[in-house]
């Protein structure tokens, strides 16, 4: 799975979960009818929006990023892409989060609206990191993918050729 598709769907699928934790939180405090533990949610969602705008407010990779980038091992080879496979193996933290939050949300309506206030600083805080990659892969003339690795190791990526792009206005400079 190239890497710059992994970011998005991370970016993607943290959303989701900040939504459904919050869609958790809203249906059980509705039944309850407790309007300050919403409006208490809803602020702790704005503050999470403004943190995530905040750390995500870069144009360029983050050091995490950076270094994964960096370490990357040269093939001539593409990898074998199972881009599902990937996904559960090096995301199964986040679907164990949304499990259990949303799990205990029947018990307590905020653990699920804490949650989700996290997932929406995840998605944010990240939302930028696809393109700074893509414009690395653009300028060096190579593709970055995820390489199949333990779930419980760190994160490897495999550097492949790719296309550079040719901008005229790199050209012209």
């Amino acid at each position: 799975m190239r890497f710059v598709e992994f970011l998005r769907t991370t970016v993607l699928l943290s959303a989701a979960v900040a939504t459904a934790l919050a869609t958790i939180t809203v249906l059980s405090t509705a039944a309850s009818s407790d309007g300050k533990l919403i409006a208490a949610m809803a602020g702790w969602w704005g503050v999470s929006a403004g943190i995530g705008l905040w750390l995500g407010r870069r144009a360029e990779v983050s050091p995490p990023i950076a270094s994964l980038l960096a370490n990357a091992k040269p093939s001539a080879a593409l990898p074998p892409q199972e881009p599902a496979r990937t996904l559960l193996n090096r995301l199964w933290p986040l679907l164990l989060f949304a499990i259990i939050a949303g799990g205990l949300g029947f018990l307590a309506a905020q653990i699920p609206g804490i949650g989700a206030g996290f997932g929406i600083i995840w998605a944010l805080a990240w939302r930028r990191q696809h393109s700074c990659v893509t414009a690395i892969e653009e300028r060096d003339g190579v593709r970055f993918y995820v390489k199949r690795t333990s779930p419980i190791k760190p994160m490897e990526l495999q550097r492949a050729p790719g296309f550079k792009a040719m901008r005229p206005e790199r050209m012209a400079a």
